[in-house]
């Protein structure tokens, strides 16, 4: 397989993060770092991401803005909020970053397995993420990266569907500047694929 490029040290990364103290970093995805952080006003626990140093282009600084834009179109209790969006300075330039809501928690699987959840709590679960998911159609969101690793469950067992990062959407505009950027591209986790989306309609 690829060898993925190392997460960069936080000093190095946080050259430039006004308002915010970062504590380390918590998840690492195809192109995007993730940290915990501390917003200093308000005061509060807040997660961070940035697309990695080493994978910066040009198309991927559009989905980057894309997946900020998509997620601040969403008000659900199932989707980790957004909060701020802005920029830092590493390596000498300027780079996007944007902060939303901490989720404390662990991955669906390991929490259903560690819990010991039956088919009552975990159709439950379900219905959550079935909720969330249907609040972003709504709005004209499409995941299209739905899998287990992608879905949080909180301390208190309710469901948080994350990263939107390779999310499309139904507006015309936004749909055609994403399709002119993905020709030929297959976006998503192959496992997890709807038919649809595996056959590119």
């Amino acid at each position: 397989g690829l060898l993925r490029p190392a997460a960069p040290a936080m000093g190095a990364i946080a050259e430039g993060f006004p308002g915010y103290r970062l504590v380390g970093l918590i998840g690492e995805g195809g192109m995007g770092l993730v940290y915990e952080a501390e917003q200093l006003h308000p005061r509060r626990r807040v997660a961070i991401k940035v697309l990695h140093p080493s994978l910066v282009t040009p198309g991927r600084l559009r989905r980057f803005g894309q997946e900020s834009e998509l997620l601040a179109r969403l008000t659900h209790p199932g989707i980790a909020a957004i909060y701020e969006v802005g920029t830092y300075r590493a390596g000498g330039s300027e780079r996007p970053f944007f902060a939303m809501e901490y989720v404390d928690g662990s991955e669906l699987l390991e929490q259903a397995e560690r819990r010991g959840f039956g088919m009552r709590e975990r159709v439950a679960l379900l219905a959550e993420v079935c909720d969330a998911v249907g609040h972003a159609h709504g709005r004209g969101v499409v995941h299209r990266d739905l899998k287990p690793s992608n879905i949080m469950v909180t301390a208190d067992g309710r469901a948080k569907v994350l990263d939107f990062g390779v999310a499309s959407t139904t507006d015309p505009d936004t749909m055609l500047a994403t399709m002119r950027t993905e020709s030929g591209a297959m976006i998503g986790t192959l496992a997890y694929m709807s038919p649809e989306q595996l056959a590119g309609d």
